[in-house]
């Protein structure tokens, strides 16, 4: 293990007490520091806390929240919710599926963009939706998913 990854990963770990009840604290903090789990953290958050490697490793994937490879430096998420279903967020996905040459769970191979679909974003009004990091935009056509991309989002243009 590299010396500064372990250091980290101590410094993280130091913040603790062993109580198995702080895995997904600890999990979630590792997290924030790589922006994923390396695996070699699993079996020190195992160490650290009595547990089996496979326990962790078990609750690390039920959470979709966690991530166990690298996400590119900007992450899109595209709402699959019922407004922005009904209001063409499959096109708006198909869209920036074509833009990016990946599909949801998958990350460009520059590293810049990772893909993912969400239950909702909670900006139904906005309908059909979709956030560039934590920016959402909403109001989505096809025309406006090709504009982020481009860097020139132009406000009140649509393709509908």
């Amino acid at each position: 293990m590299e010396a500064d990854f372990k250091k980290k990963i101590d410094h993280i770990l130091s913040k603790f007490s062993r109580n198995r009840d702080n895995l997904i604290p600890i999990l979630q903090e590792v997290q924030q520091e790589f922006g994923y789990l390396p695996e070699e953290s699993m079996q020190s958050i195992a160490d650290f806390l009595h547990l089996s490697s496979s326990t962790v490793y078990n609750v690390a994937t039920f959470y979709t929240q966690f991530k166990l490879v690298p996400s590119g430096k900007r992450i899109i998420r595209v709402c699959r919710g019922t407004a922005c279903h009904v209001r063409g967020g499959d096109r708006i996905l198909r869209e920036a599926e074509k833009k990016l040459g990946i599909k949801p769970g998958e990350t460009t191979d520059d590293w810049e963009y990772t893909l993912e679909t969400v239950a909702c974003i909670g900006a139904c009004a906005l309908a059909p939706t979709m956030t560039v990091d934590n920016e959402t935009h909403g109001q989505m056509t096809t025309k406006k998913v090709a504009e982020v991309f481009d860097g020139r989002e132009e406000k009140g243009q649509s393709d509908r």
